[in-house]
């Protein structure tokens, strides 16, 4: 028998998206007797813990990202597709791409993830843009670098530090780290590049409704996270809740704060495409699995990763974080290898290996069950992990190099703003006439 009748013999493996779980769950398929198609709109996989580094200028994208073709390259029962998912057909087990055209399935693993919600205000996001994908990240990096120059071309001192002043809505770990970070860049890497407008003037505020940042961690975690993010200066506000975001600024009830910089790390809103799946869906656009993966009613349907809401034995729901993800997809593509053998798909178990979070330089704290600690102890830690977990030999180095680098001169290396990001400048009017001597801060 040929290749290629042998591959249609065998059962198709369909799986959407590359990110974690999708990854995971190809990975452990590479020697199992069916065929694997994944499918993703992006034809990269991306390496999200990290992705605040490429909009803070610490890391370049290609840091982050590899192709998903090169991460399974070795697979020879596996191809990949760069298509956008319109919707699923359960009942004629076919993924209907956007565009037309079809791919049939024997088995299907949804790992779709999610978006940031903005709380039925869809409009807030033309003005505090989120951070989950490399597009996302670029973005934010131009709003980050372009609001040092609109500070140093303003000739008003209000709206220099409106331009200096970034607010952060949302204080889970992606905010944390976002907030952290930016005193140490602008205070220290950028100190001696302005001359009209001054970096140490940088005002961080970050803005949670919840009792605490840091609110999946423990209390004590959570305390020490704020106690270091105040001491590195930043405005830390809980049980605060916004009302209002606008260009010049956010509204919190009746206060305006003047920033025109603002980033969105609050809350996730599932995928659409579960909708297509046929299940009552959970309050965030999750799928409510069975034990096992699958999807209500159809067992040859599995969803991982931040689209899936799965229950763990004492009622509480497995995080919508990295690890989880690779281990759900890793589970998935299992019981798709039992479910071939004719044995009955096992329940999935949740192995919790540990939480981690940075809070700028040799800060951070880390949760290993009853153990917790923080300091330079665990920033070593985070970086150790975060190392490991890179795909890609090449991007382990870069990114030791680049954060070498960082360390060592308090210099970001990738702060780069092409000719088309900086049409974003503001208009002649409100520019400086003539900027002072070179010699001269100017700063008043």
């Amino acid at each position: 028998m040929s290749a290629a009748l042998a591959a249609r013999a065998r059962p198709h493996v369909v799986i959407i998206g590359g990110g974690f779980g999708g990854l995971y769950a190809a990975r452990a398929l590479r020697n199992a007797p069916v065929t694997v198609t994944v499918l993703d709109r992006t034809n990269h996989h991306l390496f999200q813990p990290l992705l605040y580094q490429v909009a803070t200028a610490t890391l370049a994208p290609s840091d982050v990202a590899q192709p998903i073709r090169f991460l399974l390259r070795k697979q020879r029962n596996t191809s990949v597709l760069l298509a956008e998912v319109e919707r699923v057909d359960v009942t004629g087990r076919a993924v209907h791409l956007t565009g037309g055209g079809a791919v049939p399935y024997d088995y299907l693993i949804v790992a779709t993830g999610a978006r940031h919600s903005y709380f039925d205000r869809p409009e807030w996001e033309r003005d505090a843009p989120g951070l989950k994908t490399l597009d996302d990240a670029l973005e934010l990096r131009r709003r980050f670098l372009m609001a040092f120059e609109n500070a140093e071309q303003s000739g008003d001192p209000d709206e220099r530090q409106a331009w200096l002043t970034f607010v952060i809505v949302g204080a889970g770990p992606t905010g944390v780290e976002l907030a952290g970070i930016l005193p140490d860049i602008a205070k220290q890497g950028m100190r001696d590049d302005f001359r009209n407008a001054d970096p140490s003037a940088l005002r961080v505020i970050l803005l949670e409704g919840g009792p605490r940042v840091l609110p999946a961690y423990s209390e004590a975690s959570s305390a020490r996270a704020q106690a270091d993010l105040e001491a590195l200066g930043v405005d830390v506000r809980v049980r605060t809740l916004v009302t209002g975001v606008e260009p010049e600024g956010v509204r919190v009830g009746e206060e305006f704060i003047p920033a025109r910089t603002v980033f969105w790390s609050a809350g996730n809103v599932a995928s659409p495409l579960a909708r297509s799946l046929g299940v009552e869906l959970d309050r965030v656009g999750r799928v409510p699995v069975n034990e096992d993966l699958t999807v209500p009613g159809h067992p040859e349907v599995f969803v991982i990763g931040d689209l899936a809401a799965v229950r763990r034995k004492d009622g509480a729901m497995v995080p919508g974080v990295a690890p989880a993800a690779m281990q759900e997809g890793a589970w998935a593509a299992k019981n798709v290898v039992r479910a071939l053998r004719g044995d009955a798909m096992r329940p999935f178990r949740y192995r919790n290996k540990g939480e981690l979070a940075t809070i700028g330089r040799e800060r951070a704290v880390a949760e290993f069950g009853r153990l917790r600690f923080g300091g330079r102890v665990a920033w070593l830690l985070w970086l150790f992990v975060h190392i490991m977990y890179l795909a890609g030999f090449r991007n382990r180095i870069s990114v030791l190099v680049e954060w070498a680098y960082a360390y060592f001169t308090y210099r970001r290396g990738a702060r780069l703003i092409t000719s088309r990001e900086a049409g974003h400048l503001p208009e002649p009017s409100v520019r400086v006439r003539a900027l002072p001597p070179w010699g001269d801060r100017g700063r008043g």
